[in-house]
């Protein structure tokens, strides 16, 4: 099993690193057995921290550099099924390479923990934040969770392997982090000491499952049409599971690391009297948080809702939350071409979840900075205000806005 050498983290200890920096040491924490690694940027910079980490003697691990992202994923699958704790992660087109693997991972069962350095998928090429690749496995059976800082990268990258590696779930984790927003930014993290880490997380155990000379069992069997409903409902139960799971795993978290929001789901930020709540995901939450103070301050009931998880989404969180607004935008860094509304995947998700309400509040939906392109207060701004439009007049006579596009 991997050990980390020189115990560097003895202690718990503030340092100033990015988001990839954080997850690397998150590895470290976790004593991860296998890590596998092949170029492509914004997610590289994990792999390039883990290996100074390795070389420098604070973190031994099996490192393979595999000559695809295919391979990546192929490999930890395989590790995964022989009881390695296991990380990977890649970006954009690369996260699509990889997809026959990622698409068996989930199949499989396999707790694989995966960081997606969220980006532009080709062509035309842009090295900046989208979601679409990332969400391109939201129907597989992977958990799905947006990270809006440094700090919450490390955290949640230990809870992912909590989660993920529990005998009730057992499914793969992915961790979204916006490219340079997130992956690239330096800010200060707290890192927790070894010892608050092997408290919370557990080592991994297959039990039964695992593969291995003495329990011979089958992986990936053609089960063809006579038992693939049956393996696809196990999938769907343990998806069900998983929330609270999650629940569980939060609420030690919080306890042993004295960090964390009231929810594991979501963000609620001034949304107590809001009559508009703004809703989003990532690294979009800091300059919507400096929008929203600045017009509480003007006297406007603006709020903010940021969801973290989108696998498993959670509906019953957000019911609560936006049912008391009149009007909702949700701003998503997405798109979804030739959809109702040719709106966002977050909107559509968001629609469906607030059907059934009693309290449906109005929805629109903006669609802002592609390609890594800044989100600006003046963009949220002019957001509000379309929203406060369509209250006011009962009318939305647009409900998908593309935000700050130059005319063509």
């Amino acid at each position: 099993m991997a050990t980390v050498q020189s115990k560097p983290y003895a202690e718990s200890k503030e340092e100033l690193i990015s988001g990839s920096e954080a997850i690397g040491i998150a590895c470290a924490l976790a004593d991860v057995d296998v890590i596998t690694a092949y170029p492509i940027r914004p997610y590289d910079t994990v792999m390039q921290y883990v290996s100074r980490l390795k070389a420098d003697g604070n973190f031994d691990f099996d490192f393979i550099v595999a000559e695809s992202e295919h391979s990546q994923f192929e490999i930890v699958k395989h590790a995964s099924a022989v009881g390695a704790r296991t990380f990977t992660g890649s970006s954009g087109v690369g996260w699509f390479y990889a997809f026959e693997a990622i698409t068996v991972t989930a199949g499989l069962r396999m707790p694989v923990v995966a960081m997606v350095g969220n980006r532009a998928l080709d062509d035309p090429g842009a090295f900046g934040v989208e979601h679409n690749d990332a969400m391109a496995v939201r129907d597989l059976g992977w958990h799905l969770y947006w990270v809006a800082t440094a700090q919450e990268a490390l955290d949640m990258a230990l809870l992912a392997w909590k989660v993920a590696e529990d005998p009730r779930v057992l499914l793969p984790f992915a961790l979204s982090c916006d490219g340079s927003f997130l992956t690239h930014s330096q800010a200060i993290v707290q890192v927790p000491s070894q010892d608050q880490v092997d408290k919370f997380l557990p080592p991994y155990k297959r039990g039964t499952l695992q593969l291995h000379p003495d329990n011979p069992i089958t992986i990936a069997p053609q089960v063809n049409e006579d038992w693939l409903m049956e393996i696809r409902k196990q999938t769907d139960e343990a998806m069900r599971r998983t929330s609270e799971v999650i629940k569980e795993a939060y609420e030690e978290f919080r306890e042993i690391f004295g960090r964390g929001d009231p929810s594991p789901f979501i963000e609620e930020y001034m949304c107590e009297d809001a009559e508009i709540i703004l809703v989003g995901m990532g690294t979009l939450a800091m300059p919507t948080r400096v929008a929203v103070r600045r017009m509480r301050e003007a006297g406007k009931k603006v709020g903010f809702v940021r969801i973290k998880f989108f696998r498993p989404f959670p509906a019953e969180e957000l019911q609560a939350a936006l049912g008391k607004a009149k009007g909702v935008a949700v701003i998503d860094r997405d798109y979804s071409y030739g959809s109702p509304s040719y709106g966002g995947v977050l909107f559509h998700e968001l629609r469906s979840t607030m059907y059934n309400s009693d309290d449906r509040p109005m929805m629109l939906n903006f669609i802002a900075g592609l390609g890594g392109r800044e989100v600006m207060v003046r963009d949220i701004d002019q957001i509000v205000e379309t929203t406060q439009k369509a209250i006011d007049t009962g009318k939305i006579e647009q409900e998908t806005t593309w935000v700050a596009v130059r005319e063509q």
